[in-house]
């Protein structure tokens, strides 16, 4: 399913909780004043009142109440400061409050010096009343406003209000004085421990402008970096324009770049693995990345920092430092594209040339064809496959697919075992396309028998249902190896015992390059594609 950018066009505040000193009294207290009971919502009871004498007596008691627990009210601290701000950024913004209209009004009041006339809309408890149909405060704030839910911001320390933001597919802001760190927890959730906090939360959700991501921000999110690598010399900070490594110690340094530009969700997730791959199938340890990320306007600095958090996360997974690179929001692109540069290190008899191919290898392919592109099809038109007839589970699972997109632990393997002559993973176009990579790097030409080709049943329906072939689906999380056909089956045995499918698909024949097919012992066609198949849907 597509990934929708959160962006923030209006507030609701809730008032009792977060713009004025607490003034709310015990809910108990509420409930028993007009005989409630215990387990029944307040709202929920008042509305099966049918004798508008005894909703009017009830309604009364409750204002008394409320009146006599709002005389101390005044605005919190930085209160004022903090609507000013949202104001400022050309946000609407509303306030609710649990009150009659009486006790709003008196809370309102006491909030000087903050200026009423921000408020686009002033909503209480009568609002509820008054509006039976729509019981989810947080949809009637936004339609008061005229803005779609997904687009306010609920700024409370009430659970239940949270919880109605949440339902209603806002983003929920729980002030909380325990909460233990103070960013997003979900898509659209966030906890604070104080009010003032939320001012950071406006600006991660409002659109940068075109140009550099602005310098705290850029310090911000690389402060969560921790660069303890000895060899790194330089390392990324605002100002620095270049990485410096001491890779004295290590006999080749292996340089890859690739950009990740059919991907917007787990996009930083793919830039390291996509170009990690690459290391690895030169025997090397990926161990640099240096990345450019470009965003289209109306990007939220929120969106940045998710993609800069995921590659701090999969770089300390595969133990890869993040050393430089630049972040920029631009137009030259219509959705987020992230270019990495990696480096990689191996002693130069460890190496893995494909100029080492010979007539008579054995090539394997690890996993199946088309991991990567059965990810993306399901994380980016999910909805286009529900269509079609998948299910909401098979979707899902095809959409875990990219938690098997890394060829690391395989190419690993085949890097340490003197059968290997050759490694090249699958990326853009395909197998069809590795394939031809490889016979044309290798100067060898290939065979490959069609009927040996593992595609996984998930795959299978997928490019079934959207007309697309796999062999020309991306295809990363797959690795090809060619090796000496005595070491073959120990190889492959080594492979299976790390709990990765392996499958010998063919071999290397003559001088040149080329692919010959065969399907059921006879010639068959092998297909070539011009541009990879999953350009098709974008």
């Amino acid at each position: 399913m597509q990934h929708n950018p959160l962006l923030i066009k209006a507030v609701v505040f809730h008032l009792e909780s977060t713009l004025c000193t607490p003034t709310q009294p015990d809910e108990n207290a509420r409930k028993v004043s007009i005989g409630c009971p215990p387990q029944t919502p307040l709202l929920e009871f008042i509305r099966t009142v049918a004798d508008p004498e005894r909703k009017k007596h009830m309604l009364s008691s409750l204002e008394q109440l409320e009146l006599a627990a709002v005389d101390s009210a005044g605005p919190a601290p930085g209160a004022e400061a903090l609507v000013q701000y949202v104001a400022k950024k050309n946000l609407k913004v509303a306030v609710f409050s649990h009150n009659g209209p009486a006790a709003t009004d008196k809370i309102l009041q006491a909030l000087s010096p903050v200026d009423l006339s921000i408020f686009n809309s002033i909503l209480c408890r009568q609002d509820l009343l008054e509006n039976p149909r729509n019981t989810n405060t947080v949809r009637l704030a936004a339609e008061k406003m005229n803005v779609p839910a997904d687009g306010v911001a609920v700024v409370t320390a009430d659970a239940n209000l949270f919880d109605q933001a949440r339902q209603a597919g806002s983003i929920a802001v729980l002030i909380d004085p325990s909460a233990p760190n103070e960013q997003d927890a979900l898509e659209n959730e966030f906890y604070i421990s104080r009010l003032s906090r939320f001012q950071n939360i406006v600006r991660l959700l409002l659109p940068l402008p075109a140009g550099k991501l602005p310098n705290d921000l850029l310090r911000e999110f690389l402060d969560q970096f921790v660069f303890d690598d000895p060899s790194i010399i330089i390392n990324p900070g605002v100002g620095e324009d270049t990485a410096a490594v001491n890779v004295e110690p290590e006999q080749v340094l292996v340089l890859k770049s690739d950009p990740i530009t059919f991907a917007t969700n787990s996009i930083g997730q793919y830039a390291v693995l996509v170009n990690a791959n690459d290391i690895a199938t030169s025997g090397a340890k990926p161990r640099w990345l240096l990345t450019t990320l470009l965003f289209p306007p109306g990007i939220t600095a929120l969106e940045i920092r998710r993609v800069i958090d995921e590659l701090k996360q999969f770089c300390r997974q595969w133990e890869i430092t993040l050393c430089g690179g630049h972040t920029e929001i631009t137009d030259a692109v219509t959705r987020p594209v992230v270019t990495g540069m990696m480096a990689g290190t191996v002693t130069r008899r460890q190496l893995v040339d494909k100029r080492n191919m010979r007539p008579g290898d054995r090539v394997l392919l690890t996993k199946a064809v088309a991991v990567e592109g059965t990810a993306i099809i399901a994380r980016e038109f999910g909805d286009r496959l529900k269509k079609a007839g998948m299910t909401v589970a098979q979707i899902d699972t095809c959409r875990e697919f990219l938690s098997r997109i890394s060829i690391l632990p395989e190419a690993q393997i085949a890097g340490a075992s003197e059968a290997t002559s050759a490694m090249h993973d699958v990326t853009e176009g395909g197998l069809a396309t590795a394939i031809e990579e490889l016979s044309i790097a290798g100067g060898h030409r290939i065979d490959i028998d069609m009927d040996a080709i593992p595609v996984f049943a998930q795959t299978n329906e997928v490019c079934h249902l959207l007309h697309i072939n796999p062999l020309g689906l991306i295809g990363s999380g797959s690795l090809l190896i060619c090796c000496r056909q005595a070491g073959c089956e120990p190889l492959m045995e080594a492979i299976h015992a790390a709990g990765i499918q392996v499958s010998c698909i063919g071999k290397v024949m003559g001088k040149g390059h080329g692919i010959t097919a065969t399907r059921e012992g006879q010639p068959d066609y092998w297909p070539r594609f011009d541009v990879d198949e999953i350009t098709r849907l974008f």
